[in-house]
Formats: C-alpha cells, structure tokens, sequence
C-alpha cells in the first residue's frame, strides 16, 4: 500500500554521500550502492561524485535498458519524499524513451567496420612507406598517415568505450584495447578513469580533470585561487611558475598541443603502475607494450636520427588535431564549481559543451565528436545517428531557453584563444593572485 512506504528526505540523503555510505536515487527509489563502486563497470568516480542524490537523468543516459533489472538488489525500501522531476527533465527522458523505441541506440551503422578497416590500410600504407621507400617525402608522408591513423583508432576505442561496437562484450573489450593500447599507446583503463568523470561533472573546475592542466593552462581566474581537484584528490597550485606559463597560454597552446600526447603516455604509466584498482590491469599493461615495441622498431628504421625526430614529430603534429578538437569543445563554454545537482544535470552538460559545426563528408574527420552536446546527453547514442537527433536537441535547448552553441572550427579556435588570453591577462597582474573583482569575473570570464 502506498501509505506503508518509509521515506527519507533529499536532505538526509545527502548524508549519504561519501564511500562505504553511498546513496542514490533513481526515479524517487533509494538505493545503497556503497559496496558497488569497486564492481562498477563506469568505475568508482561516477558514484561518488553523483552521490546523495537522485540521479536518474545520468543513470538513463549511461546505461542501456537492461541495466534497470539489477536495481533491486540495492533498494533500501526508503522512498524519496517530495519528489519532483523538472520540465526539462521530463522532456529529457521522453526524448530518451523516443529514441529507444526507434532503435536509435542499435543502429550503429557500419562505422566501426570502416573505421578499422581504415585503420589496417592506413598501418599498412605506414609500413610499406617506411620500410620499402627510401625517399624523406614518403617517410614524411608516412609519419603523417601514422598521425592520421592514430586519430582514427582513438575515435573508435571512444566509441567501444560508451557503447558496443562488436558484437559481444568480449570482442567489444578486445577493440579497445587493440584501437587503444595496442595502437595509440593510451591506456582504455585510463581514458575511461578520466572521461568518465568528466562526463558526469563536466566542465566543473574542481571534479571535471579535463579543464585541470595547471601548471600549463588555466580556462578561469578561479583556479588562481588554487583550488582543490577532488578528482585527483590534490590542490591545483597556482604558483609563480603556473603564473608564468599561464600568462603566455594563448602562444602556448598550439606548442603544447603538438606535445600533448607525451602527457598521455606519462597518465597512461602513471594509472598502471599505481596503487589504485584498475580494471584489466594486466591485460592493458600487455597492450601498452604492444604499442612501445612495433612503434619504436618502426623509427629504428628509419635511415637517420634527423628523419626519426621528423618521423615523430610530423605524427604528433597531425595528431595535435584531435588534441585541439577536444579542447574547443569545452576551453571556452561555461564552467563552475562544485557538482550539478540532481535537478540541473541536463543543464550542466548543455552549459559546458560546445558543437564544431562542419558538412557531412566531414563527420569522420571529427568522429561524431563535433556535436558534442549531443553526445553528452545521450553518450550511449552511436556517432552515426548524432547528426539526425542533432536538430531534436537544438529544439529542446531553444524550449527551455539552455544554450546551444554551434561555431565553425575557425571559430572555435578563435574562442578558446580568446577564453585562454582573458585568462592570461589576469595572471600576469602580479599584485592580485586572485580575480580582480565580482565584476572584473563577470565582465571577463566565463560560466
């Protein structure tokens, strides 16, 4: 009977929000999940940061249907009280249940096919340039299509990390780590360590690690208040030597892109050697070895050690490209702090992304990542139908007046320097290491 339910209020459940106390709600049900982050398939991080709320927007659009069976086992027989789902939540889900419905989330298409078999022929090309031509321009343009490659691999180990591409969960976790590890040398383990929390509190400075690149970069004037990241479980110092680089970050940020993928094998080494529970440890330690003995040996034969550095440096600079796109999808929206409530989730994502428009014959040069809003309310929804839902999402931002920002890739560029520059100018005003004022934040920054 309706009257014999136990309640609990939104206040009490947020007591519950640290581990090994770790509560949620999911459509008004309170369930106990302290004892699942360490067999959490998203991991840990996700839990935690939604914890001692209701979550059920982040839940639908993470998890496939299938999922709602297991909720069960966790309930705590405490209902939520008063209860209330926002308009846009509402539209949200109807626009989720729609999608379902029409098979959206099963109709991957054949990307992932074309996308390996890309891949394969690329490598191929790469190895018959370097080993069987002696000219510095087919080495030169080898390194390129290595670039290429590699930008290409990274697109489909994204893919197989929010959805399945292969045809069982086994084949599925073999892609990424054959796209990931094997191949770009990038740990799947890490990258979801990392996007994962990115997804769910994105662009928020102190939980978000894509927007945390002290000492090199600084998308706000409140980092300069040397902010805690609770992803990393550290303080982000803004020290003189941050002060220093991030004065200059502006002309710095193209240089640093082009390097940008030697930070990631650093992380990549970093997760697999740490303390920390890593899911799959052995076998994408295996696959990072994959990647440090064929690409070496690839260099090595190369006839000298000026067309080696120009080898790799031309691949890096290619590969910049998707290390960039990245960046333009976030540097310059709106960011906060702290994490979005259960009643403001779809708000956040739609606040903190940003869409690169192009034409269609285009949509493999980005991956589908170009229309990143709308991956990031529906991340489970395949690459090849984001350009139809595309015009939906767009609709349902205007109905509840939410951001929907589109800019070219020229303009794109143009307002992360710009959001990278403001911030600049602000650290290089050495008598106020913190925002100048409330209207100085407000006139000159974002979010």
């Amino acid at each position: 009977m309706e009257g014999e339910r136990k309640y609990i209020t939104a206040e009490e459940l947020k007591e519950h929000n640290k581990p090994g106390d770790l509560w949620i709600s999911i459509q008004g049900k309170v369930y106990n999940v302290s004892g699942w982050g360490k067999e959490h398939p998203g991991g840990e991080i996700p839990l935690l940061n939604m914890a001692g709320q209701d979550v059920t927007d982040a839940f639908i659009a993470y998890h496939p249907g299938t999922a709602w069976q297991y909720l069960d086992k966790f309930f705590t027989g405490y209902y939520l009280k008063d209860f209330k789902v926002s308009d846009v939540s509402k539209d949200y889900r109807k626009l989720y249940s729609e999608f379902a419905k029409n098979g959206m989330f099963e109709k991957k298409g054949h990307v992932a096919f074309c996308s390996l078999a890309s891949v394969a022929l690329m490598f191929l090309l790469v190895l018959y340039g370097v080993l069987r031509c002696d000219s510095v321009w087919a080495h030169l343009g080898s390194a390129m299509l290595l670039g290429m490659l590699w930008i290409q691999s990274a697109y489909v180990g994204h893919d197989s990390g929010h959805y399945q591409v292969m045809s069982s969960r086994g084949y599925n976790k073999l892609a990424q780590l054959l796209s990931g590890n094997c191949i770009t040398g990038i740990s799947i383990a890490w990258w979801k360590w990392t996007h994962n929390g990115h997804h769910i509190a994105c662009n928020s400075l102190d939980y978000d690690p894509d927007l945390q690149h002290i000492p090199v970069f600084a998308v706000s004037s409140r980092f300069f208040n040397s902010i805690t990241s609770y992803f990393y479980g550290r303080t982000l110092k803004f020290d003189p030597l941050a002060r220093f680089l991030i004065s200059y970050q502006h002309w710095t940020f193209y240089p640093v892109m082009i390097v940008a993928r030697i930070n990631l094998y650093v992380q990549t080494f970093l997760l697999l050697f740490s303390k920390r529970q890593v899911p799959d440890r052995a076998l994408n330690i295996m696959g990072i070895l994959v990647f440090w003995t064929w690409f070496p040996l690839l260099v090595s034969c190369l006839p000298n050690w000026s067309e080696r550095f120009m080898f790799v440096a031309a691949s890096f600079t290619v590969t910049s490209v998707q290390h960039i796109q990245f960046c333009l999808n976030h540097f310059s929206a709106d960011v906060y702090v702290g994490l979005p409530e259960a009643n403001d989730w779809f708000q956040k994502q739609t606040s903190g992304t940003l869409d690169i428009s192009c034409s269609s014959y285009m949509d493999w040069f980005f991956g589908g990542l170009q229309f990143q809003l709308e991956h990031h309310l529906f991340p489970r929804l395949p690459r090849s139908q984001l350009r139809k839902v595309s015009p939906i999402v767009k609709d349902l931002c205007k109905k509840h007046n939410l951001p929907y920002r589109s800019l070219s890739f020229f303009e794109a560029n143009k307002s992360t320097i710009r959001t990278l520059r403001t911030a600049a100018l602000q650290a290089r005003d050495l008598t106020n290491p913190a925002p100048k004022n409330l209207l100085w934040e407000a006139v000159n920054t974002h979010g």
